[in-house]
């Protein structure tokens, strides 16, 4: 796997990741707007939030680079890297919403990561 092949997954994966927290702003706004037309309307106010319409576009854009990485290497090299983003999601939900990180959850992430070593050197 080249350089270039390798930062495009990476870019991939973490916007993937950044999206997931866009989500999270996106739907906590529409919940906090207190709308009375019930689970539909609840729906479409969640997903007419900037957090909602920011997140699918960095989905978008990260679709766009790992298509494009695909194209360049084995599929089985590459899709692990994808765990980096329940990694990076985790993180990011602690730092930003106080999401737990108990020692499972920890130990979890840290064999998230030597999977994905482990798949990157073979």
């Amino acid at each position: 796997m080249t350089t270039g092949t390798l930062i495009l997954i990476l870019v991939s994966v973490t916007l993937s990741a950044v999206a997931q927290i866009a989500f999270k702003f996106g739907v906590t706004a529409a919940g906090g707007q207190g709308n009375g037309g019930g689970p539909a309307a609840g729906l479409i106010s969640a997903l007419l939030t900037p957090g909602v319409l920011g997140g699918l576009a960095l989905y978008g854009l990260g679709t766009l680079l790992w298509l494009t990485a695909l194209g360049r290497v084995e599929v089985s090299q590459a899709y692990p890297f994808v765990g980096l983003g329940f990694v990076l999601t985790a993180v990011l939900g602690a730092m930003l919403f106080g999401d737990t990180l108990s020692a499972q959850r920890l130990f979890g992430i840290l064999l998230v990561i030597g999977g994905i070593v482990l798949v990157a050197r073979s």
